[in-house]
């Protein structure tokens, strides 16, 4: 999520995908009817410290911020309050000098009670299932939607390795030092991170195709779903068929590992530095790309997903439940999971970022890694595929680590005024009062966002852009671009 969305939220007010809840101090009472109510329709986003009548953000006592997240994260994973556990990951944002907490609820392939009962989510708000012919449509429509909740009632705790569940909890261990799940028997995992089902004939507690998707055997997983496959390719000199072949046919933790191996086996990662701090490129792309052809694939049809590496492009498609046909956009982005508990449980382990972050990250990414280029995000008929345009050299040939790639920003008066006055690190309010600045949405989007989009000014806390700590300082190319002004005036 983004200060962007934040406000388009605001502006567009209350409805289906988004809930507005005034607070202070403590969480709203009906809020975990909200959260059920988005988990069992159709996701959407709840907006702590705003009035929901008027939708004005009245925001939330500062000094409450940390206890209202924890409180938040460890209720959602409290089968008692929401029930099974949904983890949530509840975000600050700054609006208009105000604090309030953003949530995103994803649509889950299961349904969620809290308090006894079972929310539905309408136009009007949430309401309270009633009925066993809504409780069927829910049922029915979950079943259809997403395959990752089938019941396989032939397979038990046999069929899954052991040494999966260690390495799951190390994983989460390594993203989450205090994460709750990183403690739990197997059992006791499969559980609460919603891996069991009833089978609708027999109405016995089984295993999901989920579950074993994550944690089977190869052997078991070619018995439940026998097309399943991730075919990797390499196609500079031969086109038609291959270069060099990986098929992948194990679980999703360990496929996952494989697809990324075979990704840094043929492309190089140029160096780059955001800020003083060499990062992947090359990881910080494929990462994500990756993510979404595991989470949103379809595993019972008969097609692989593949990833393809071209001389001048990779391609990476998949079968899937299509959601929205055509080209997909950080504009038009509406986060939609195909397998909720897979990606959900993925995330757990550190190997996605939040849903929707894919569409969004590659964009911000791909043009620093290919210079200029755009991703194409796009639903077909066939399916899902994503094209990634590549320059000739991070196919053929080696980048040296000493060199930095010269870029030349374009900049607008403005942010050239922003880097000008940048020493240091320097809050928000430091840099509007000496630019006399007094509109907080001018400087977000022609000084903050435009000075960040031309690579010339970076935060100090980016993976927390509204942390209240927050800081702007120069990247070198913003130094560069300083001294080579320096450089002209002094020429003068």
């Amino acid at each position: 999520m983004n200060v962007q969305l934040i406000h388009e939220l605001l502006d567009k007010g209350e409805g289906l995908h988004c809930e507005f809840k005034e607070s202070q101090g403590k969480l709203p009472k009906s809020l975990f009817e909200t959260v059920c109510a988005f988990l069992n329709t159709d996701g959407g986003y709840i907006l702590l410290g705003v009035n929901n009548d008027k939708g004005r953000v009245t925001g939330l006592d500062p000094t409450k911020m940390t206890q209202l997240k924890s409180d938040l994260a460890n209720l959602s994973n409290n089968p008692q309050k929401v029930d099974p556990p949904y983890l949530l990951f509840p975000e600050e944002f700054e609006i208009d000098g105000k604090m309030i907490i953003a949530i995103q609820v994803s649509v889950s392939s299961q349904f969620h009670k809290t308090a006894g009962e079972i929310y539905l989510r309408s136009e009007d708000g949430d309401y309270r299932a009633k009925g066993t012919h809504q409780l069927a449509g829910l049922i029915n429509r979950k079943l259809g939607m997403f395959t990752e909740q089938r019941a396989l009632p032939g397979f038990t705790l046999d069929h899954l390795r052991p040494d999966l569940f260690e390495k799951a909890k190390r994983l989460m261990r390594s993203h989450h030092s205090q994460h709750p799940w990183a403690q739990l028997s197997p059992e006791e995992l499969l559980n609460i991170a919603g891996f069991y089902t009833d089978d609708r004939e027999t109405g016995k507690r089984c295993l999901t195709l989920a579950a074993i998707l994550l944690f089977g055997y190869d052997t078991a997983i070619q018995q439940a779903v026998p097309a399943y496959k991730f075919d990797c390719l390499l196609r500079r000199e031969n086109v038609d068929r291959y270069d060099d072949r990986v098929q992948i046919y194990t679980n999703l933790i360990d496929a996952y590992d494989q697809m990324m191996v075979f990704v840094e086996k043929h492309l190089n990662d140029p160096f780059y530095l955001e800020g003083d701090m060499r990062i992947s490129l090359r990881d910080k792309i494929f990462r994500e790309a990756i993510s979404n052809i595991i989470s949103h694939r379809e595993y019972t049809h008969g097609s692989p997903a593949r990833l393809m590496i071209y001389k001048d492009k990779v391609i990476l498609d998949n079968p899937c439940s299509q959601h929205h046909f055509g080209k997909i956009t950080p504009t038009n982005l509406r986060p939609f999971s195909k397998n909720p508990v897979i990606c959900r449980f993925m995330i757990q382990l550190g190997r996605f970022d939040q849903l929707g972050s894919g569409v969004t990250n590659i964009y911000r990414y791909l043009p620093r890694y290919t210079k200029g280029a755009a991703p194409l995000f796009e639903e077909t008929q066939y399916g899902f595929e994503l094209t990634l345009p590549l320059a000739a050299e991070l196919a053929t040939q080696q980048v040296t680590p000493e060199v930095t790639p010269e870029v030349t920003p374009e900049v607008t008066p403005e942010v050239a005024r922003m880097v000008n006055i940048l020493k240091g690190e320097m809050k928000r309010s430091e840099i509007m009062a000496i630019l006399d600045l007094n509109d907080e949405k001018h400087f977000r989007e022609n000084y903050q966002q435009a000075g960040i989009a031309a690579g010339v000014i970076e935060m100090t806390i980016p993976d927390k852009p509204q942390s209240r700590n927050q800081k702007y300082r120069l990247t070198s190319q913003g130094r560069a671009l300083l001294e080579q002004k320096n450089d002209s005036d002094h020429n003068l």
